[in-house]
C-alpha cells in the first residue's frame, strides 16, 4: 500500500496497552511489546549486548524501555536475510508497507553500522543491503520502492514506466544518494570492497546517468509521472514532468523524501546530499574501481551542483538573514518551509552536507524552528516539525529526533528526549506523526525508520553527552 493509506489516527484501545506515557512507572511496570525472540526476523548478539549496556546506563526506566524496543526494531521485524549464489542478500521492508524503499532501508540499518567492524553477522547483513540496493537500481534507478521479487502493486496504472518488481516509481534524488551513503560508509567501516563488483559499478553509472539527465540542460529527460488521485501532492503537474525550471546545474527531484511531489523541482536538501554523495562515489571509483573517467565525472557533478546551490538556493530572509530554501526553480522562486522527512533542512549536518556551525545553516535552523515555518507546530503534547504529507498540526518523531541529533545544546537535546518520551502514546515505539495536542492520535504504529533513528540518537548521546542519560 502507499503511505497515504496510513494517514489514519490510531488509538491506544487498538493496541491493547493499558497505560500511557504521561505517568511515571517503575522498571517492572512496562509491558513487553518487543517481538518475542522466537519470532524475530534477525538476531545479533552484538545488538543484544548494546541493549543491555544502554539499559544499565539510562537512568530513566521509560527511556531505557523505549531504547530496548526501538533500537532492534528493524532487525526484529523488517529484514529478510538470505544467502544467494554465495552472497548475502538483505531485503528490508519499511514496516507497515511490505516494500523496500531505498532511502528507508539505508536509514533503518544505519545505526547498526558501527557494529559491523567486529561482528560478522551484522557485516553480512549490511553487505546484503548494499547488494540488494544495487539490484534494485539495475531494475530501475528512477524508482523509489521495490518488491523482493515481482509483486502486485496497486500503482501499476500510474502513468510512468512501471515494472512488475516496483511498488512505486517516484523519482526522489535522495533515494540514490542514500544507496551511495550506505555503500561508502560500509566500505570505510569494514574495509570490504567485494560489494563494489560489476553489478554495483553498473548500477552507480546508471545513477550518474539519470542525475545528469535530471539536470535537464537540453531536454526534460525520459522520466515522467502521473497518478489518478485526489491528493494533489501524489501526482505531478506539467504533463508529468513537474513545474518549469531553468537549467542551473541543480538536479531535479520530482518527489520529496515524504513521497510528496515537489512544488519547485530543485529540492535543496537532496541536492546538498548529492554534493556529498557524488564526491564519495568519486572516491570509490578512483580508489577501488580504478576508473578515473567515472571518478572525474562524479566529482565534476558534485562541484557543479554545489556551485548552483550557492548561487540559486540561498534566500535572504528579512528576519533570519541568509537561509537555505527548501525548493527553488532557478527563476528566482523559493519555497520557504521545512519537512520532517530526511534529507531536510534541519538534518543537513546529520548527512554531512553542511557543518553544524555554518552560519547559513544556523540561520536556517532558527527559521525552521520558528513560527515562520508553516510546518512547525506547537501544542499541548509537543512542539516540532511536521510535513504536508500528514497535513497540519501533526508533529513527526523523526523531526524531534533529528532536532536532537543536530543540536549542540544540552537543554535542547534533553527537551527533545522528554517530548519523545511523552508522545509514544503508551506503545513503546516511535510513530510517523502525532497530533500536537494529543499524542494518542497518531499515524503509522509500525515505522521502523523512526524507531531505529531514535536508537541511533541514544547511542550518540551515550558517546558524546552521557550525562544526559
Amino acid at each position: 500500500m502507499n503511505r497515504r493509506h496510513f494517514i489514519k489516527n490510531s488509538s491506544l484501545a487498538g493496541l491493547g496497552l493499558a497505560f500511557y506515557s504521561n505517568t511515571s512507572y517503575g522498571a517492572t511496570d512496562f509491558p513487553v511489546v518487543r517481538v518475542s525472540a522466537d519470532k524475530r526476523n534477525f538476531s545479533s548478539p552484538a545488538v543484544e549486548e548494546t541493549i543491555t549496556r544502554l539499559k544499565s546506563k539510562i537512568k530513566d526506566p521509560e527511556l531505557a524501555w523505549l531504547f530496548e524496543n526501538c533500537f532492534p526494531n528493524t532487525l526484529d521485524t523488517t529484514v529478510h536475510y538470505k544467502v544467494e549464489n554465495g552472497k548475502p542478500d538483505t531485503f528490508v521492508i519499511t514496516g507497515d508497507i511490505d516494500a523496500m524503499w531505498l532511502r528507508d532501508s539505508t536509514a533503518q540499518v544505519w545505526p547498526y553500522l558501527p557494529l559491523a567492524k567486529k561482528n560478522e553477522d551484522i557485516r553480512k547483513l549490511l553487505e546484503g543491503v548494499v547488494r540488494r540496493q544495487a539490484k534494485c537500481l539495475l531494475i530501475d534507478p528512477y524508482a523509489n520502492a521495490f518488491y523482493t521479487e515481482k509483486g502486485n502493486s496497486e500503482w501499476t496504472k500510474d502513468l510512468t514506466d512501471m515494472k512488475p518488481e516496483l511498488h512505486e516509481r517516484k523519482w526522489e534524488l535522495d533515494s540514490v544518494c542514500y544507496t551511495i551513503r550506505l555503500a561508502y560508509h560500509y566500505w570505510k567501516t569494514t574495509g570490504d570492497t567485494s560489494v563494489f563488483d560489476a553489478d554495483w559499478s553498473k548500477a552507480m553509472k546508471g545513477v550518474l546517468r539519470i542525475c545528469k539527465e535530471q539536470q535537464r540542460k537540453n531536454s526534460r529527460g525520459s522520466y515522467k509521472f502521473g497518478r489518478n488521485t485526489f491528493w494533489s501532492t501524489d501526482t505531478v503537474p506539467g504533463n508529468g514532468y513537474g513545474n518549469p525550471t531553468k537549467p542551473i546545474g541543480m538536479i531535479h527531484s520530482i518527489f520529496r523524501p515524504s513521497d510528496d511531489a515537489t512544488i519547485f523541482p530543485f529540492y535543496t536538501p537532496a541536492n546538498l546530499f548529492a554534493v556529498v554523495s557524488f564526491k564519495q562515489l568519486g572516491e570509490i571509483a578512483e580508489t577501488v574501481l580504478k576508473d578515473s573517467v567515472f571518478a572525474q565525472e562524479c566529482k565534476a557533478l558534485s562541484a557543479e551542483v554545489k556551485k548552483a546551490i550557492q548561487e540559486y538556493a540561498i534566500y535572504n530572509h528579512p528576519t533570519f538573514g541568509k537561509i537555505y530554501a527548501l525548493e527553488v526553480d532557478g527563476f528566482g522562486n523559493h519555497l520557504l518551509q521545512d519537512d520532517a522527512n530526511v534529507p531536510n533542512l534541519l538534518g543537513l549536518p546529520y548527512l554531512g552536507a553542511v557543518d553544524v556551525n555554518d552560519p547559513i545553516y544556523q540561520n536556517t535552523r532558527k527559521f525552521v524552528l520558528s513560527s515562520f515555518n508553516p510546518y512547525f507546530f506547537k501544542g499541548k503534547a509537543a512542539e516540532g516539525i511536521g510535513s504536508p504529507h500528514t497535513l497540519v498540526d501533526n508533529i513527526w518523531h523523526i523531526g524531534l529526533v533529528m532536532r536532537a541529533m543536530t543540536s549542540t545544546n544540552d537543554q535542547e537535546i534533553a527537551a527533545q528526549l522528554k517530548m519523545i518520551k511523552n508522545t509514544h502514546a503508551g506503545t513503546g515505539f516511535m510513530h510517523e506523526s502525532f497530533d500536537k495536542d494529543d499524542s494518542s492520535k497518531f499515524t503509522r504504529k509500525w515505522f521502523a525508520w523512526a524507531n531505529t533513528l531514535f536508537g541511533e540518537l541514544i547511542l550518540k548521546i551515550e558517546k558524546e553527552r552521557p550525562h544526559l542519560l
